[in-house]
C-alpha cells in the first residue's frame, strides 16, 4: 500500500471550460458518472446498496483489515478500550468500508500535499477517525463522547 502510487493529482488542472465528464476522461482511474435515467429507475434499497457496495478506490484499501489497523495505532489499555467500543458502533452500522475509503483519501492528501481542516462538527468525537488522520481533536482529551458522532 505504502510502496505503491496513489491517484497522482499532480497536472491536472480542471478549467471552467471543461465539463465534469471530460475532466473524469483526464484520470483513468475514475469512473463514469451514473446517468439519471437509470437512477430513475432504483428504489432507494437499491440506490443505497449500490453506493455502499462501490467505492473507488484501489483493491489493497478494499481488503484492509481497518480493525487491525486502529488497535495497532493504540499505545495504551485506555486507547484500546475507546476504539473496541467505537469500532462496534462502526461494525453494527456497516461503515467499515467507509473507514477503508478515508484511510485511502488520507493517504492521497498526504501525498499530494493538500491541506485539510483541523476537524469539523461532530466527526471530532471519534477517536478512530482522529487514529486514522481524518482529524487532529483527540477526543479522549477532551473527553468528547462517541454518540455524539454514531448516534
Amino acid at each position: 500500500m505504502r510502496g505503491q502510487p496513489l491517484a497522482d493529482l499532480n497536472g491536472l488542472i480542471v478549467q471552467p471550460h471543461i465539463d465534469l465528464e471530460t475532466a473524469a476522461e483526464m484520470l483513468d482511474d475514475i469512473p463514469r458518472f451514473v446517468d439519471y435515467d437509470q437512477l430513475a429507475q432504483e428504489t432507494q434499497a437499491q440506490f443505497d446498496h449500490r453506493c455502499r457496495s462501490t467505492w473507488f478506490m484501489p483493491e489493497e484499501y478494499k481488503q484492509l483489515d481497518i480493525a487491525e489497523l486502529v488497535i495497532s495505532r493504540c499505545t495504551t489499555p485506555e486507547q484500546l478500550q475507546r476504539c473496541g467500543q467505537e469500532l462496534l458502533l462502526y461494525q453494527a452500522r456497516d461503515l467499515f468500508d467507509l473507514l477503508r475509503y478515508l484511510v485511502y483519501l488520507v493517504d492521497v492528501m498526504k501525498q499530494n500535499q493538500v491541506i485539510w481542516g483541523v476537524g469539523r462538527g461532530s466527526s471530532v468525537a471519534s477517536y478512530v477517525l482522529y487514529l486514522l488522520g481524518v482529524h487532529k481533536i483527540d477526543s479522549m482529551f477532551y473527553d468528547l463522547d462517541v454518540t455524539e458522532f454514531l448516534r
